[in-house]
């Protein structure tokens, strides 16, 4: 773990407390010129460049963490820099969200809020504070001006930055209430292992028909799961409350992939609200059924990319019409079926056969508690979108190409699980 120790190299604090008052004031006529005095100021020395490194440094405590109080979390910080900056900028991004999180014991964390720290890979790899720059430099071939041009500019992006809803706890903030949204959790259920694995099979076996079974049961689980906690609940052994998460959704064709994200959430009894500006979504649903909206969504996205690649190999289909409408094809259709799938498990819980984990059913005695349970869930969601986002409107996703339409269609059959094309909420 890197050290903050003082070595000498003076103060550099006011220093870089002008030059990003600078930065993050100037209209953008005049970033240019802010960022290269800044920029100037800050590498001007090479005697002082230890002190400014641990300054940046110290400055991501005070930076990032307002970002957190304003309800980002490290993978939405990632991605707003992934969009607007460079790779350069990237790297920097991952290691000043390390250096902040050195305030944190892992037990102030939410589980999500690890999981993302663990794939970003944060790590606080440098010797010490004052090496930190110039460790940096070396890695990626940069002049100390070239460095500090770059940490101004990323300060500027994060700074400027709105409050968002936010959808957990922040670091060292009292724990949410939902359980699994707080501390860490050994594993991951059977259950939902069981659907990463049917889902892996169905992204990499060559076959359309197996593709579509083994998406369909992984759905089933999803919804008997869902079923279970609903009845967990209704008996009283379960104080689960709604939830949320972000999802990326990036361009190209964002509006169509938000129409597959909706489809899948709404076939779990999730809401979707779309933040196209920041490129992601936030999905509102009970926690179990949350993460099996994500690992479902990031398997029809590759399959879909992997079944428009193919319609439009070797034919001059290519176009953004055709592209755009495929994908919008293949949300609704994607709907349709897993809308499908989700009726007939609840059909079958309520007349008492149970799903198992490997697949099997059970008979059991029909339970009167499932609908009005079910039913009293989608009501709690409903409310808790409407407490974090009190204004929302609908925007239609367009189609202007039959052929990528029917084609479209055609590969959702194929690839998985019947609806309409819904609005996207925003």
């Amino acid at each position: 773990m890197g050290k903050r120790a003082q070595q000498g190299g003076g103060d550099a604090g006011p220093l870089l407390e002008q030059a990003v008052r600078s930065v993050l004031t100037a209209p953008d006529e005049l970033l240019d010129l802010a960022l290269d005095t800044g920029a100037s100021l800050l590498a001007a020395s090479a005697g002082q460049w230890p002190a400014v490194s641990r300054a940046v440094l110290g400055y991501a405590d005070t930076a990032v963490g307002r970002c957190w109080s304003a309800g980002w979390r490290p993978a939405d910080l990632v991605r707003v820099v992934r969009r607007e900056l460079k790779p350069v900028h990237l790297a920097l991004a991952v290691d000043l969200i390390a250096a902040e999180g050195r305030r944190h014991p892992a037990a102030a964390l939410d589980r999500r809020w690890q999981e993302q720290l663990r794939e970003l890979e944060t790590e606080v790899w440098w010797p010490g504070d004052d090496d930190y720059l110039t460790a940096f430099a070396q890695r990626h071939r940069l002049d100390r001006f070239a460095l500090a041009t770059a940490a101004l500019e990323l300060i500027r992006t994060w700074g400027r930055l709105p409050p968002i809803a936010p959808v957990g706890p922040a670091p060292g903030s009292a724990p949410a209430s939902a359980r699994g949204a707080a501390g860490p959790v050994p594993g991951e259920p059977r259950m939902l292992a069981r659907i990463r694995a049917l889902l892996a099979k169905a992204e990499s076996t060559e076959y359309p028909e197996e593709a579509e079974a083994l998406t369909a049961k992984a759905q089933q689980l999803m919804a008997q799961h869902s079923i279970d906690e609903a009845l967990l609940a209704a008996a009283g052994a379960d104080r689960d409350a709604p939830a949320a998460l972000r999802i990326g959704v990036d361009n190209p064709y964002e509006g169509p992939k938000t129409m597959l994200l909706d489809a899948v959430a709404a076939a779990n009894r999730c809401r979707v609200v779309w933040a196209k500006e920041f490129g992601f979504c936030t999905v509102v649903g009970f926690d179990g059924d949350l993460d099996g909206v994500e690992l479902l969504y990031t398997s029809l996205l590759v399959q879909a990319t992997h079944a428009l690649n193919k319609a439009g190999a070797g034919r001059d289909s290519r176009t953004k019409a055709f592209r755009q409408s495929f994908l919008v094809a293949y949300a609704a259709r994607i709907r349709e079926r897993l809308t499908a799938a989700t009726e007939r498990t609840t059909s079958a819980a309520a007349a008492g056969r149970h799903l198992r984990e490997d697949g099997t059913e059970e008979q059991l005695l029909p339970d009167e508690r499932l609908l009005p349970a079910l039913a009293a869930r989608s009501e709690a969601v409903d409310d808790e979108v409407g407490r974090l986002f009190p204004k929302l409107v609908s925007q239609r996703v367009r189609v202007s190409d039959g052929e990528g339409w029917a084609a479209g269609r055609a590969a959702a059959d194929r690839a998985a699980l019947h609806g309409r094309a819904g609005e996207i909420r925003r």
